[in-house]
Formats: C-alpha cells, structure tokens, sequence
C-alpha cells in the first residue's frame, strides 16, 4: 500500500525527550497525510460534528462512552488537549485533491468530509514505552499504549479508511513505518516521531464479536494475547512479525 505520509509541525514546537509524556501537546500542529485519509488534531471546531455522532446509541455502545452535553463536549476537547496520557486524531476523508503546504489552519482542510476519530491512551511513563527502555515490559499491566479508532460514517467504512487512518498513527507515535504495512510497502517511509513508542507496546481491546475490528489489526500486526470473558473482549498486542 502506497501511503503519502506527511508530517507538518511549527518550529516553535519542542519536544523534551526526558518530560512526562506530550500526547496531544505533541500533535496540537501536526497533519498526516496518506492517499485516502488526512488526520488532524482534534479541535474546537469538530466538537460538533463529534457531538452528533455521540447521540448514537450504537456509537455510545462501541466506544464504550457516556453521553454529554454539548458544552461537556467542549470541555472534554478543551481537556484532551492538554492531557499528558492521550493523543488524538479526527480523520477526514481525502474525497478531493489537498495541497502541498497544509497547517491545522489550511482553509481546504474545511471541505474534507470528517469521518471519524483515531486515539492512543498511555499507561506508564513515556520514558517507559519507549523503544530503548521497552524490552520486557510488553505483558506488565502498567505499561502499555492502547489504541482504538472509530470510522462513524457508515459509507466510509471497509473502504480501507481504517486502515490508512492506522497505519498513519502508529508510525507517527513509534517513528517504524515498516512495522505497520499491510502487505509490507517498499521503500520504507521514516517519520521524525516525538514520541518514538516501541511497537511491542502497543495493544487494544476490541469486542469479540467485532470479526472486522480483530482481523484489520491482525493484518497490522497484532495478536490476540488475553480473552476478557466478563467483558466479552479480546486483548491484541503488537508483535514482531517473523522474518
């Protein structure tokens, strides 16, 4: 799969390799970009639009989240921005031709269809979770990034969104493209991540009945690790492929 990824941050963004974890500090000015999908930071002006997808029961029921009100919703974006254990990206729809040079601000961004949501959740410090201190703690409870993604358009589902929108995320927070493609691209496209996750961090918890969800990231990498009966969920973990 040929991917186009960019990554766009202000010069004025650092990022201090030895604080606790940035999350959405470090993707408040960064867009990806691949073939089918762009993702964003979430902002004030998707709340809305998020809002409304949050009405649906059958949402709220995947998700596993509560209904708020609008202005709770405001306040939980306002929140997120600034947590120091979550990252989030809103996905758009790449249904038209977006420009070299984009910002958060880029006014084209405005005509991309907003279609779902991607985020990653820390537990553990980020100097933990990182590639050089992360050996060994993959099956420690502490310690992990649990990713989940969310496609709330129907019509823009099993058309590979999800997949791209992924593909996109993970190698921005582990900087390993190559260790996310499906079937394995070459050549190998390098991302500058600030946060540089191992791989072997990573997990998510998807309902066992959710056949779809188990097999897109099985063609990610991941495995299926735990069964959570009381739950009725599987636990997947990242796990090197064999060579």
């Amino acid at each position: 799969m040929d991917v186009r990824r960019k990554v766009f941050m202000p010069s004025s963004n650092h990022f201090n390799q030895t604080a606790t974890p940035l999350t959405m500090k470090a993707n408040i000015g960064t867009i990806l970009v691949g073939t089918k999908v762009v993702l964003v930071p979430y902002r004030p002006e998707h709340v809305p639009k998020y809002h409304s997808w949050m009405l649906s029961e059958e949402l709220r029921s995947l998700t596993a989240s509560e209904p708020l009100t609008l202005a709770e919703e405001y306040e939980m974006q306002q929140k997120w921005q600034v947590d120091e254990d979550k990252l989030t990206f809103i996905i758009l729809a790449r249904d038209r031709h977006v420009g070299d040079v984009i910002s958060p601000e880029d006014p084209t961004l405005n005509d991309l269809r907003m279609i779902g949501d991607v985020n990653l959740f820390l537990s553990g410090s980020l100097a933990e979770l990182r590639t050089d201190t992360a050996e060994g703690i993959e099956e420690d409870e502490r310690y992990g990034a649990e990713v989940e993604i969310m496609i709330a358009e129907p019509e823009y589902r099993r058309r590979g969104c999800a997949m791209e929108a992924l593909q996109l995320m993970l190698s921005y927070v582990t900087g390993k493209p190559s260790a996310f493609s499906a079937p394995p691209s070459s050549p190998a496209l390098t991302i500058d991540s600030p946060l540089k996750i191992s791989p072997c961090c990573l997990l998510t918890r998807i309902s066992e009945t959710n056949i779809a969800s188990i097999a897109l990231f099985e063609k990610l990498g991941f495995q299926v690790t735990k069964r959570v009966e009381v739950f009725g969920e599987v636990e997947m973990r990242w796990k090197q492929r064999a060579a």
